[in-house]
């Protein structure tokens, strides 16, 4: 491979450069604006976000390196019918922007578990905060310490493999990066980063998918081939739950898995509920969707154009790269090692993807230790004290993320494993939530009994799933050609099915349970969970007499909500007439001062230099 181009200088400048950029935003939020007075400054941006930038900020943090190493190569060994997705996304974005949104908003909480308290018990509350620290929420985009090794390692050893470019220089430059920015400027600096990561994720994207069509001579050949290679397989109507991707399994079981995500997962909450109205929320959520499909479009091209310049020749099975996310990297050195900088522009992008993954990782792990577990037992702590310990905790869960990328380079496989069973930990808590918003005869008691059978069952198809993993006529992969190849394969046999070699289990062994039930797809496992949650809830809570408690209205989703969507809401214009009448008084009271004398020195001369009310 000594024909491919390996990093050069201007890549490494390139990739410092957004690296540096990033950490400049940072020290900007640490000090605009008078810095970080308080707890909900830095974990809330103070509730005066607006629209785009929270969009872009949700769309970066849902775009972790997985997506753009990893979806291409899906779509490169699937074929496109991940595409269906958009429609998933389109569900999920109106599910949350419409149930889960508006309850969240008008009680204004910092922690998405504050809202189990409130509507069952603060031991619920406790589960889930616990769940959510370890767990990761049925998919990658969420935050949690064990997922965050995974995000900052995962890329970073597919692009130093391919590329040569350094390791642990990687890993430890954007943990420490990330870490930096998220402790000193808390939820704005991760916001403003995360903007700026996607447009560098876009260009990324875009110089492979312009130079991909300059090489192919044209999009028409790309399509072409993609169709005559069965690339273009959109519409499979299998409703078959076992088949790994079909139309039904990705709309129905995706919706599930995401919702859990974009729903209730504190990463994502808690940016829209930092939107200054109810109607920037709502419209920063709607304008992320737009984001996740222009992501997606990418991805999908990107995989296209791989398929397109590798279909004689392909580099997993010439062992040109020893994993399907190394395929990108590949093609992007093979088709710009002519372009200086260019390489180094999409490393950049994709560590784009890990960095704002990860920052909001940790300010979301933050935010959930300092309000469900330090605020409820330390009442005494004052505003500014609560702010240190938030950056505090910022750098501490910085800190544990880099230990859990060194985790993830000793026991890789094993940790995979673990997060696919952890995963489905998001279907449950979905369901605990949606029987609080939905059902106001739910009570303590039955949302528990609810929640760990929920639970019991996703982990026994999960941890079903890893032992026996699917047989490949469920899963469905394509054809790839090694003809064109002039590479000296040796006894290379495996052409065909390169996947039969990862089953050590022979087909005899798989007891009956493995081909229909842990066969299950595993966007299906989320779905599982929240139908059994609700159900065992809703049955456990009309036995324990849930129908004579009565619930305050402001904790379930009403036809109001929904309502206010048509005419703007009068809680609004109650808001900006509390606003009117206050400001008058404020500034009467205060009088007018001589400017020599600033506030902050009066207030010093007031309160510092006296002794039992004396002063001294």
């Amino acid at each position: 491979s000594d024909s491919m181009g390996r990093f050069t200088v201007w890549d490494y400048v390139v990739f410092a450069a957004m690296l540096l950029v990033s950490a400049v935003i940072g020290v900007y939020y640490a000090f605009a604006g008078g810095g970080q007075k308080t707890s909900k400054d830095f974990l809330m941006g103070g509730r005066s976000m607006s629209a785009v930038p929270v969009a872009l900020s949700l769309t970066a943090s849902f775009m972790s390196a997985v997506t753009v190493l990893g979806t291409p190569a899906e779509i490169y060994r699937y074929g496109a019918v991940f595409c269906i997705f958009a429609f998933t996304y389109g569900l999920v974005v109106l599910c949350s922007a419409e149930i889960f949104l508006p309850v969240f908003y008008k009680l204004g909480i910092t922690s998405t578990y504050e809202y189990l308290e409130l509507r069952f018990n603060k031991y619920l509350r406790l589960c889930g905060t616990v769940l959510f620290i370890i767990q990761t929420a049925s998919k990658p985009q969420s935050c949690s310490t064990l997922y965050t090794g995974i995000v900052i390692y995962a890329p970073a050893l597919a692009l130093n493999q391919v590329t040569g470019f350094h390791l642990w220089g990687a890993v430890v430059a954007t943990g420490v990066v990330c870490t930096f920015y998220c402790t000193l400027g808390g939820l704005k600096a991760v916001v403003w980063t995360d903007v700026f990561q996607v447009g560098i994720m876009v260009a990324g994207f875009s110089a492979v998918i312009i130079r991909a069509v300059v090489v192919q001579e044209g999009i028409g050949r790309i399509v072409n081939d993609s169709y005559y290679g069965g690339r273009l397989n959109f519409w499979d109507f299998n409703p078959n739950p076992l088949q790994r991707h079909t139309f039904w399994t990705i709309v129905i079981g995706g919706t599930f898995t995401w919702a859990g995500i974009y729903g209730i997962n504190q990463s994502q909450v808690q940016r829209y509920i930092a939107c200054k109205t109810r109607f920037h929320a709502k419209m920063s959520l709607y304008i992320n969707l737009v984001g996740l499909w222009a992501i997606l479009a990418c991805a999908t091209l990107c995989g296209l154009a791989l398929y397109s310049i590798y279909k004689d020749c392909d580099p997993w099975m010439a062992k040109q790269v020893s994993a399907l996310d190394q395929l990108m990297p590949y093609l992007v050195l093979d088709i710009l090692h002519d372009f200086p900088g260019v390489p180094g522009l999409f490393v950049a992008s994709a560590y784009s993807g890990t960095l704002s993954t990860v920052s909001s990782s940790i300010n979301a792990l933050a935010a959930v230790t300092v309000e469900d577990l330090i605020k409820p037992y330390f009442k005494s702590l004052s505003e500014k004290k609560l702010s240190w310990i938030s950056m505090g905790m910022s750098l501490f869960y910085g800190g544990v993320c880099i230990a859990m990328a060194a985790v993830a380079s000793l026991l890789g496989a094993l940790l995979q494993a673990a997060l696919s069973i952890f995963g489905m930990v998001g279907g449950p808590l979905l369901g605990l939530f949606a029987l609080g918003i939905l059902c106001s005869f739910a009570n303590g008691i039955g949302a528990f009994v609810g929640l760990v059978s929920g639970f019991v069952i996703s982990l026994w198809v999960g941890i079903g799933s890893q032992v026996y993993p699917p047989l490949p006529e469920r899963t469905k992969p394509l054809y790839l050609s090694t003809a064109g190849c002039n590479i000296s394969l040796g006894n290379f046999t495996a052409t065909e099915t390169p996947l039969t070699t990862v089953f050590n289990t022979p087909t005899a062994e798989r007891p009956v349970l493995a081909d229909n039930w842990y066969s299950l797809s595993y966007l299906y496992f989320s779905t599982l969970g929240t139908l059994i949650t609700v159900a065992v809830g809703i049955i456990i809570s009309l036995l324990t007499g849930g129908l004579k408690q009565n619930t305050d209205r402001k904790f379930l989703l009403t036809k109001e909500d929904f309502l206010s969507n048509f005419s703007r809401s009068k809680s609004e214009t109650v808001k900006k007439v509390e606003v009117l009448n206050w400001k008058p008084f404020t500034v009467a009271a205060e009088g007018t001062d001589n400017p020599a004398f600033s506030h902050i020195e009066m207030d010093v001369a007031s309160n510092k230099n006296k002794a039992n009310g004396l002063h001294i």
